[in-house]
């Protein structure tokens, strides 16, 4: 009973860790295309914050890729790195590293043989690289298969929201979020990772998201306060360092959740770079739908 109780919380945590990977891509990096040249974007730095802002969620969300590095910590829950490339014009495809390095998460981890796991996004689902150790209580495969559309499937609503997170969280998002806020203001002129960058900040309360002006549509911003709000963020702090080709460079969150504090720091750089992901072997893949229904589960449970 005890190891099937494990083996059940292992699924959770290979989805809980691939969202969180995805969402330390919110944000920008340097070089690259898809920036406005130079003194097109001091212009924009001139006219004020939020034009600023649209601009560089234009230049970062047309940028197309980007390679990341990243730290999150969530209360007692959760601590993790993600180091990668991703990649999101047509949806987020890429291969990540997620290491857990603290709490309760990394803790379960570590009795199934490993604190990393490979992570490999692909157009149509998200792939999970386990351990040994997990991989005997699999039939010996070590990959798990994360569909979207099974993810999508789950009962109680949340199932949606993790396959459009998966799907479509990209590095322009996270300025958009700021922009809906209506809370932004120019910090100063700071350095960031060796760059000269412009330091944006502001404070997202979820009760008060409005989409004008941040390019977000009716339905992405319900699902943002949604999504927050299931997290149980009522507040959240944002700060953003965008350089001088109007791409960001740095991004840190923090809010209160319903697991503790959570605090985000991302970096981002080579904008354009190649960023692929190859579909594991058949023969070493379990799928996640397949693993639940033989326990006779309906999703992730703990």
């Amino acid at each position: 009973m005890k190891s099937r109780r494990v083996r059940r919380r292992a699924f959770s945590i290979a989805v809980a860790a691939a969202l969180t990977g995805v969402a330390a891509c919110s944000a920008g990096g340097s070089g690259g295309s898809g920036g406005t040249d130079r003194a097109d974007a001091r212009a924009v730095n001139r006219a004020g914050p939020v034009a600023a802002l649209r601009s560089a969620a234009k230049s970062t969300g047309g940028a197309d890729s980007a390679r990341i590095r990243s730290t999150t910590t969530m209360g007692s829950l959760l601590s993790m790195t993600t180091r990668g490339s991703l990649a999101w014009d047509g949806g987020i495809t890429g291969t990540v590293t997620i290491t857990c390095t603290g709490g309760s998460t990394a803790e379960l981890m570590r009795r199934l043989g490993t604190t990393s796991m490979q992570a490999r996004y692909l157009p149509d689902a998200y792939y999970a690289r386990m351990s040994d150790t997990f991989a005997a209580q699999t039939g010996g495969r070590h990959w798990i298969r994360y569909g979207y559309d099974d993810l999508a499937a789950l009962p109680g609503g949340s199932g949606g929201l993790l396959k459009d997170q998966m799907q479509n969280t990209t590095p322009d998002k996270a300025v958009q979020m700021l922009l809906a806020s209506g809370d932004v203001r120019k910090v100063g002129e700071e350095k960031a990772d060796g760059q000269a960058t412009t330091h944006y900040a502001g404070t997202v309360r979820v009760a008060r998201l409005a989409g004008r002006g941040s390019g977000l549509t009716a339905s992405q911003l319900a699902a943002l306060r949604k999504q927050l709000t299931q997290a149980g963020v009522g507040t959240e702090t944002v700060d953003v360092w965008v350089n001088d080709r109007d791409l960001l460079v740095k991004k840190t969150e923090k809010a209160e959740t319903a697991t503790g504090t959570m605090t985000q720091t991302a970096h981002y750089s080579d904008y354009g770079v190649k960023a692929d992901a190859r579909r594991p072997p058949a023969g070493d893949t379990a799928d996640f739908r397949t693993l639940l229904k033989r326990r006779g589960a309906s999703g992730p449970a703990s």
